[in-house]
């Protein structure tokens, strides 16, 4: 039976892994680093964000003392940061002047992000959440979304053909009409 936190661990270590993987490499593959990255953190925040958060709240709420914690507040605006350079990346060339610089502020964006997440806020949920039923619900989800995203790029791909293929005809018959043939 999968753990939540187990999970987001794992997850933690499989991204600080590719940013490592991008640090030691001068050039080549560094594009498709970046994109593995990417796709990564986009399943794993959506977990969180769907999942783990609101249970993490809850868990949160019921310990609350009078001040208050603004944990998951934060690591929600973590998440939009990192989301809002993810774009900007996705936009970008490897060979752009500033794509290495901008994964780098990236990395170190979510390495914070890791860190305050597993020093502060699991060891807060230790014993105040079901663990085990998270982990089955985030482990359903992922698998979701990785078939999604395998199916989703087939999908996309054969669409951008037929609406390429759909314009070309139209373009011939609009230009075999201005040329006085066709019907």
């Amino acid at each position: 039976m999968p753990n939540a936190i187990a999970m987001l661990r794992e997850d933690h270590q499989k991204v600080k892994d590719l940013f490592e993987h991008f640090e030691s490499h001068d050039s080549g593959d560094k594009k498709e680093i970046v994109d593995t990255t990417l796709k990564e953190l986009e399943i794993h925040t959506t977990l969180e964000e769907e999942i783990f958060y609101p249970a993490a709240r809850k868990a949160l709420d019921e310990m609350r003392d009078e001040e208050g914690d603004d944990t998951i507040d934060e690591a929600w605006e973590e998440h939009h940061v990192v989301k809002l350079v993810s774009a900007e990346l996705k936009k970008m060339r490897s060979s752009d002047e500033r794509y290495n610089a901008k994964f780098t502020v990236l990395a170190e964006s979510v390495k914070h992000h890791i860190q305050e997440e597993e020093n502060e806020l699991f060891p807060k949920l230790d014993g105040h959440i079901d663990a085990e039923a998270l982990g089955e619900k985030m482990m359903a989800r992922k698998e979701k979304l990785q078939q999604r995203r395998a199916n989703g790029s087939k999908g996309r791909g054969a669409s951008k053909t037929r609406a390429a293929s759909t314009r070309n005809k139209s373009k011939r018959r609009t230009r075999r009409r201005a040329s006085g043939g066709g019907r």
